[in-house]
């Protein structure tokens, strides 16, 4: 029996597993942002802007570009 406070080894393996994949599904979401980011018909300057928000909050910035920010020139 485990001590009070004390987490097994498999516990301890599923969490870093969770945290991998929530961190892989953050990095392919924010790639895909940029991408579209870059694709869209926005001047250089919103780009780029939108790239650091991107960049620089990952989770933050791919919602925000989700629902504010520019489209590809695709209908």
């Amino acid at each position: 029996m485990l001590e009070p406070g004390r987490r097994s080894a498999d516990h301890k393996k599923w969490g870093s597993m969770r945290y991998s994949l929530w961190s892989l599904i953050v990095l392919i979401a924010d790639v895909w942002a940029i991408v579209n980011i870059i694709q869209s018909s926005a001047d250089t300057g919103k780009k780029v802007l939108w790239t650091v928000v991107v960049v620089l909050l990952p989770v933050l910035g791919f919602i925000l570009w989700y629902f504010l920010g520019p489209r590809t020139g695709r209908a």
